[in-house]
């Protein structure tokens, strides 16, 4: 892993905790995400890593997939069980299992070791910006229904795109950053489809290398919260959300 110079400045209060088992690879992620400012947490087994979560004020989670006590993917799950703080899973092989187990297990993002330092840092910054983003739905988007109280209306869906949040029949849904950036991307664009290079586009905010199994894992996750009528897959091209 190559450890660059500094780039432009970035938050320092920025925290990343990174769980990972062998203490070369540990130090040497650790040594090269200092250099570019942000503060690092490090552990070196699941259950461990779990401790240091519970103890707070992290801001991305960088887990490897492979770990001893509590396997990442196992790991990844408990802290969906109470939290959407944006996940990168860390993968030795890279392989369908590997990518697609840590997906499913709520993760936001993937990547494969050995991976470039600047790579890795350019992934990182991506989840945080789906973390803090700030929305602007067009009033096209609004085409279903749409109330000054309720915001954008699809179904029993409601998005309210101001306060960031989401009911479905009337009861809060809580989707990770990466889901909701992709939820309120359908519904600037109800009714058309988008295909997977696109969201990976403006959703994941980067070029990805070939691999659309991260679109379709995150749409996969979403319909389980918001029902699975209400993405249509349209075969060949991509997904669409339903108006009503």
């Amino acid at each position: 892993m190559s450890v660059p110079t500094a780039e432009e400045g970035i938050t320092p209060a920025v925290t990343v905790l990174l769980v990972e088992d062998d203490e070369v690879i540990r130090r040497a992620v650790t040594l090269a995400l200092e250099r570019y400012g942000y503060r690092v947490v490090a552990a070196g087994d699941g259950l461990t890593g779990l401790e240091r979560f519970k103890e707070g004020g992290n801001d991305v989670l960088l887990l490897d997939v492979m770990l001893p006590e509590l396997d990442g993917i196992g790991l990844c799950r408990r802290i969906r069980e109470t939290s959407t703080v944006p996940v990168l899973m860390m993968s030795a092989r890279g392989d369908a299992l590997d990518v697609v187990s840590g997906l499913e297990s709520g993760a936001d993002d993937y990547v494969v070791k050995p991976v470039d330092t600047a790579v890795l840092v350019a992934r990182i910054r991506s989840l945080l910006r789906r973390a803090t983003f700030q929305v602007a739905v067009p009033d096209a988007a609004a085409e279903g229904t749409h109330s000054a109280q309720t915001g954008l209306v699809f179904g029993d869906l409601t998005l309210d795109t101001a306060g960031l949040e989401v009911r479905r029949g009337g009861e809060p849904v809580a989707l990770a950053p990466t889901e909701l950036r992709l939820l309120l991307e359908f519904a600037a664009n109800p009714g058309v489809v988008l295909d997977r290079q696109t969201l990976l586009r403006t959703v994941w905010d980067y070029g990805w290398d070939g691999d659309t199994r991260v679109v379709d894992l995150c749409v996969q996750r979403l319909r389980k919260k918001i029902g699975a009528y209400r993405i249509e897959t349209v075969r060949g091209f991509g997904y669409k959300l339903r108006r009503h």
